[in-house]
Parts: C-alpha cells; structure tokens; sequence
C-alpha cells in the first residue's frame, strides 16, 4: 500500500491522505504562483517538514534520556529562489522552554536538529538555518 494518496480537485488544489491513518491535508497553491494561498502551499509542506523533523529527532533524544521538552515551540520562515523558482532558504527558530537544561542537554539538543531526514534529504543549495532561543 502506498504511503500516500492524493487527488487533484480542480484550480491548483490537492487533497493528500495519509493512508495509514486516513488522515487529509489539502494544498494549495501560492498566492504569488496563480494560487489562493488558502491552504499550505507544498513548499510550506516541505518547511514544516523540516521543523517537525528536527523537533522530532530532538524529541526522541529526551524521551530517551527523561528530558521534557513538552512546550517548546517553533516558527518557519521560508525564502524562494527564482529562476528556477524553489526554496532557497529555510530558517527554523525553536523557542525551547525555560528548564534547567543542562549544557550538554542544550548541545545535543541543537545537534540533534542537523541530523533529522529531511535536514539530510534536501539539496545543499538550499540553506537551511537552525536558532535556539534559550529561556532561562
């Protein structure tokens, strides 16, 4: 069975289902590219990818090793290149909670966001950037 299923529903949109779990998303495209922006557009698929995978293999390390990162929140900026129009940069900026992590908690941690799938899928022409913000 494939992993994903999608449909094209007319005027640049896309309905995908997770066909595990049946779960749906719809994109759309850009405002900027002849869309109407109403949904997530699938470059902003692919930012959000990179986020949550970071996040994800960040949150893997501390279940491992009893560090709650429960909280911790992100925000995703996205530049595009033209010609060829693509992402050209990628900024994920995790806004972690304010815990007693220690120094090397902190460092694994952000280490950790460069070792995720995605980080290591993307094409080295595309930047992509990791900040912290550590609450103390």
């Amino acid at each position: 069975m494939p992993t994903i299923s999608a449909r094209y529903l007319g005027d640049l949109r896309v309905e995908c289902t997770h066909n595990q779990s049946g779960t749906t998303i719809i994109t759309d495209a850009p405002v900027d590219n002849n869309g109407k922006g109403e949904a997530f557009s699938p470059t902003d698929l692919c930012a959000t990818a990179l986020g949550t995978c970071a996040m994800t293999i960040m949150g893997i390390y501390c279940k491992n090793h009893g560090v709650d990162m429960t909280g911790v929140r992100m925000e995703i900026n996205k530049s595009m290149s033209a010609n060829p129009r693509r992402i050209g940069k990628l900024e994920i900026i995790f806004d972690m909670t304010a815990r007693a992590y220690s120094e090397k908690e902190k460092s694994v941690l952000e280490r950790a966001a460069h070792t995720c799938p995605v980080h290591l899928s993307l094409h080295p022409d595309v930047e992509q950037v990791f900040s912290f913000r550590w609450q103390e």
